[in-house]
């Protein structure tokens, strides 16, 4: 026997031999409100906007936090290459100075107790990294 012909505006689904309109997420009749797609254009540029702003600001934190570790990667490096004769404590304030013939060397003589050429104060931290604490004082 021939299948019952539907009209095609009757949502019937052959699967479940039910009419399933009224479960439908879309509009089934002529009547139903159309379906316009939204503009997203706005809200694209203003998250692309957000986006940009957010990660420009991050790279120049981190530039700026790597600049700090170079710095303090070449101060470590100078305190290490320069000439000291003692075992300096972790904790303590040490000072180092440039001689009249380039010569970099540490001290624990304040550049306010001497004359020699300061390049400034260094701490000494827990984890060995010398900390830079004040500048020469001109």
């Amino acid at each position: 026997m021939p299948e019952k012909k539907r009209p095609d505006n009757v949502v019937f689904n052959e699967e479940t031999k039910k009419y399933d309109a009224a479960i439908k997420p879309y509009g089934t009749n002529v009547g139903a409100p159309a379906i316009i797609s939204t503009d997203t254009t706005a809200w694209k540029n203003r998250s692309i906007s957000k986006v940009n702003h957010k990660i420009q600001a991050k790279y120049l934190e981190l530039k700026a936090e790597y600049e700090k570790m170079m710095l303090e990667y070449e101060y470590n490096k100078l305190i290490f290459d320069a000439k000291f004769s003692f075992e300096p404590v972790i904790g303590e304030t040490y000072h180092l100075y440039l001689r009249e013939n380039g010569e970099h060397f540490l001290s624990m003589i304040a550049p306010n107790e001497c004359n020699f050429n300061s390049i400034g104060s260094f701490y000494l931290n827990v984890d060995q990294v010398w900390i830079k604490v004040s500048d020469p004082v001109d």
